[in-house]
């Protein structure tokens, strides 16, 4: 196989791997007009592939750089592709067909228009594929995705302030679970912990590890704590402050650093390692 292969990106980050076997001279970030199914598409060459990267399937060829008519081309694509959606829209309504559309997309050189929807269930859409194609004489593929598909190709802004991590550098959705959000002491109040696709934050799957590392460096939430002030509780971690906080029996409250906790560690070691080395002293 030739080596020069690159991964293209495509409209609502849909990514392929494409032969650069025509040589052309390709940069990071070129736009270029790659080989489809039946057809020309047009994306974005994201970088290129090592090697020894192994790669499923046959991938089709790079055939240019994209000129200034294939912008033009992608362009008129995109804003026909909101009106093909309202149509769209309105054959659904007709046929009553008990599903969401999300988004359309186009094909560089108008051989294949995809819509994108939501179901509960399979949908029977083929008069509704008859309809498209006998308006715009193209081929038509209707493809059923999830809700967090659809966020990533809607795209939006998250409870952190922050462009949704699926719509801007997220690749692939990963299994998570409640568990994650108690590991990383959050509340399980669904609005608190969910994304705007109603799926569980992605975030608490990347940050896990973070969290698992750093909480090594505090007793255990609920564990016994000993300080000048007694014996208490550790009711609560923050990672962030790098502090926790002690209950004691009488409800009062302390805050301790980290810095403290791991001072105390420390001395508590070298304690340790006195004796050891003076029982082992005794003995010889």
């Amino acid at each position: 196989m030739n080596t020069d292969t690159w991964e293209v990106e495509f409209k609502a980050r849909r990514r392929g791997y494409y032969v650069n076997c025509n040589d052309v001279e390709v940069k990071s970030n070129d736009f270029v007009v790659v080989a489809a199914e039946r057809g020309e598409d047009m994306g974005c060459a994201k970088w290129q592939l090592p090697e020894d990267f192994k790669i499923k399937g046959s991938p089709m060829a790079i055939i240019r750089v994209a000129s200034e008519h294939d912008f033009e081309r992608f362009q008129e694509n995109r804003r026909k592709e909101k009106e093909t959606l309202d149509q769209c829209f309105e054959f659904v309504k007709k046929h009553n067909l008990n599903m969401k559309l999300v988004d359309a997309e186009s094909q560089l050189d108008g051989n294949k228009l995809t819509f994108y929807f939501t179901a509960d269930h399979r949908i029977d859409f083929r008069e509704l594929v008859k309809d498209l194609a006998g308006v715009y004489k193209t081929r038509i593929e209707l493809r059923q995705i999830g809700v967090r598909d659809e966020a990533k190709r809607l795209g939006g802004f998250g409870i952190c302030g922050l462009q949704q991590c699926c719509s801007s550098w997220l690749r692939d959705f990963e299994p998570i679970s409640t568990q994650l959000a108690r590991e990383q002491n959050l509340s399980l109040n669904p609005q608190k912990i969910s994304g705007n696709c109603g799926r569980l934050l992605c975030c608490l799957q990347y940050e896990k590890n973070h969290y698992r590392e750093t909480l090594r460096s505090f007793p255990s939430l609920g564990s016994r704590y000993k300080t000048e002030s007694g014996e208490g509780i550790v009711d609560k971690l923050n990672i962030f402050t790098q502090e926790m906080t002690v209950r004691y029996q009488s409800g009062d409250e302390e805050v301790i650093r980290l810095k403290e906790v791991q001072r105390r560690n420390c001395r508590k070691s070298s304690f340790f390692t006195k004796i050891s080395t003076k029982n082992s002293d005794q003995k010889e």
